[in-house]
């Protein structure tokens, strides 16, 4: 049988893979303040790459045959890892976690805006008011928050330069229509996120060094289990089955699970204003199902 990414058993699936996502900027936050984040990007890349590897290979799923194949797995990996992720945690290094959960659920607008004329999906009318209606509820948190000192200009533009590197990325596998396993795309692609970030890492921040922690030992172990490894196979998957601007829309959750996560073990405040923001963000990923 069958799953679409817009079935119940699909929503439930996107829903889940969002959550994981959110979950992330808490442990990346601890990673970007007790480590060299680009350090702690390209080991962490290097190891969930040679995880997925090594199961592809057990498993016998089937690498690209063809150098485009190859290509393109290495392109979505400097796309949706070296720059998503290493812009996005150079931004984290001064940026709260919420913030940055709240920039990440910008992707859907992008991608919304660019998907009727790069991959063919209809924008409808309710799909364009639900974008707007979401990303309303966005902007209403950020200006919330946009005087304090978690919200420099400079950093936002960063997290939001990482957002575009991962639209780019859903747009290259959408139109790539790539027949290979997922565990061998993912494979690839973070191996080779890890690779490219080594030499941009080196001439940055010279050597790695890290505060060695219990809490940085079990952020790098959830992130590269849990995030590089799990959550990267379940968002080509919702890729696969769906189309890319109704699946993206789910990423307006993202500050729902990123802001209740930074408040419960961050301690970071949420404001009446940012339940507001959340609820038209709530309406507007409906509308889009619903488009």
């Amino acid at each position: 049988m069958s799953v679409r990414a817009q079935g119940p058993v699909g929503v439930a699936i996107a829903i889940f893979f969002i959550f994981l996502w959110a979950s992330a900027y808490v442990p990346s936050k601890i990673a970007s303040t007790q480590s060299d984040p680009l350090w702690f990007l390209a080991l962490r890349f290097a190891t969930a790459g040679s995880i997925l590897a090594v199961l592809a290979r057990v498993y016998g799923n089937v690498f690209p045959r063809t150098l485009r194949g190859w290509l393109v797995a290495g392109g979505l990996g400097i796309l949706a890892n070296s720059l998503y992720l290493g812009l996005t945690y150079t931004a984290l290094h001064h940026l709260s976690s919420g913030m940055g959960a709240i920039i990440a659920s910008t992707n859907p607008l992008v991608l919304g805006l660019v998907a009727p004329k790069l991959l063919g999906e209809k924008l409808t009318m309710r799909k364009a008011l639900g974008l707007a209606l979401g990303f309303g509820g966005v902007i209403a948190v950020v200006l919330a928050r946009g005087g304090s000192a978690s919200a420099a200009p400079g950093d936002v533009l960063l997290a939001f330069l990482g957002v575009c590197a991962s639209v780019a990325s859903t747009l290259l596998y959408k139109r790539a229509a790539m027949g290979t396993s997922l565990l061998a795309i993912n494979a690839i692609q973070l191996i080779v996120a890890g690779l490219v970030l080594v030499p941009v890492a080196f001439l940055t921040v010279g050597t790695p060094h890290a505060h060695i922690t219990p809490e940085l030992i079990v952020s790098f172990a959830y992130l590269v289990l849990v995030l590089s490894v799990g959550a990267s196979l379940i968002w080509f998957w919702l890729l696969s089955h769906g189309e890319a601007s109704r699946v993206s829309a789910f990423y307006y959750l993202t500050p729902v699970f990123g802001l209740a996560l930074a408040a419960l073990i961050l301690h970071e405040p949420v404001h009446a204003s940012d339940l507001v923001g959340l609820a038209a963000i709530a309406g507007g990923i409906t509308l889009v199902q619903r488009a």
